[in-house]
């Protein structure tokens, strides 16, 4: 869909507005017209997408119109069930299954659908407290919900799980399927800068990136997917790429950006995770982010922005752990000089494929940063395939 921008008019600016109202973030009285998105509205916007861990632009794309559907429901306000084939989504199931997350309930991630795990998790509770386990939630299982604190502490169950998980399945990387995401492509070039008589394009940049880093994984024994190629026809939705990664039964998820700001002198890497304000996340995630961007900025000597907890469809509806990483600004001119140098691009990688490694090492067996040498990972798969001739 066309983002809906501060300046149009219509009927689906005046349920944007509606939905807004009911949310407290525009009053109740009008402050202009219904189907006018004046700049109260925008405000109301930036407000409403910085809240939900959206990109604040104050215009509603699809990303943003699908959670301001999604928060016109409360917890509560109606029955939730598992339904076929199209799930019930909206800020109460979110609400619900936060929830669950507290009290230790196996939910996988709070991405707001209401699916199979998040019905046998109600189907467990139901259990537990007496009640009927059809794994919907109506208002005796409400009830039972609202009189009952939190039931792990200690520390974050799902940490605890998804930890266990990853520690389970051992330190190798050799078998394990990796979905490289770059970004844009097709008819969304992403970030273009003119140089000169250059012309440098953030799709072009992160495919370069991601076919590099295809060939470090698969010379680590991992199995790599890209999620296109360098010239398609059009460019994938985030939804489906997520749906890709899910449908190959991926371990990890990692989506390649280049930044841009009207600022020359903005700079800097950033990784990003899923997460909401309140603090649940994807815990293996979160790790994995951090790892990806201490090595990175350990590395290339880029300025750290840190990580990030958002919850963009490419990072709720991904089932492993998945990250975003924005390697630079193309339009700083220090980042572009950087970016442009092949070199400096392997170092990214070989940061990248690092951060994955130590990953699945256990805690307690982690190494420093920027101490792992990738080139050893390759030759000791190599010997391992010798030996075994």
């Amino acid at each position: 869909m066309r983002p809906i921008r501060p300046g149009d008019r219509g009927p689906a600016v005046t349920e944007i507005r509606g939905v807004l109202t009911g949310l407290d973030l525009l009053p109740s009285a009008p402050t202009g017209d219904d189907d006018d998105f004046d700049a109260a509205t925008e405000r109301a916007v930036r407000a409403f997408q910085q809240s939900r861990g959206l990109s604040v632009d104050g215009r509603v794309g699809a990303e943003t119109w699908r959670a301001l559907d999604a928060a016109r429901w409360r917890l509560g306000a109606r029955t939730l069930y598992h339904a076929v084939p199209e799930p019930l989504i909206g800020e109460d199931v979110r609400s619900l299954q936060e929830r669950l997350l507290e009290m230790g309930y196996d939910v996988g991630r709070a991405d707001a659908i209401y699916g199979v795990r998040t019905s046998r998790a109600v189907a467990q509770f139901q259990r537990e407290m007496g009640l009927k386990p059809d794994g919907s939630c109506g208002p005796y299982t409400m009830g039972a919900l609202r009189r009952l604190g939190r039931k792990v502490v200690g520390g974050r169950p799902q940490w605890l799980r998804e930890s266990d998980a990853i520690r389970q399945t051992g330190p190798a990387l050799v078998g394990r399927i990796v979905v490289i995401d770059p970004g844009h492509g097709g008819t969304d070039p992403g970030v273009v800068v003119p140089d000169g008589p250059l012309r440098w394009t953030e799709s072009d940049l992160v495919h370069d990136l991601a076919s590099r880093l295809e060939g470090r994984l698969a010379a680590s024994g991992v199995r790599v997917q890209l999620t296109r190629g360098p010239a398609p026809g059009s460019c994938l939705p985030d939804v489906e790429r997520a749906q890709l990664a899910n449908s190959l039964g991926a371990d990890v998820f990692i989506s390649l950006h280049t930044d841009g700001h009207a600022n020359p002198e903005a700079e800097g890497v950033a990784t990003y995770h899923y997460g909401t304000d309140n603090g649940v996340t994807s815990a293996t995630g979160e790790r994995l982010a951090g790892l990806v961007q201490r090595e990175i900025v350990a590395r290339t000597g880029l300025r750290d922005c840190r990580t990030h907890a958002k919850t963009w469809d490419l990072l709720r509806l991904t089932r492993m752990p998945a990250v975003r990483v924005e390697v630079g600004y193309l339009t700083s001119p220090a980042d572009r000089g950087r970016l442009i140098d092949p070199c400096f691009r392997d170092r990214i990688v070989e940061a990248i494929v690092a951060a994955v490694q130590r990953m699945y090492f256990p805690v307690e067996r982690d190494v420093p940063t920027g101490s792992i040498d990738v080139s050893e990972l390759r030759a000791a798969v190599a010997a391992g395939r010798v030996a075994t001739a």
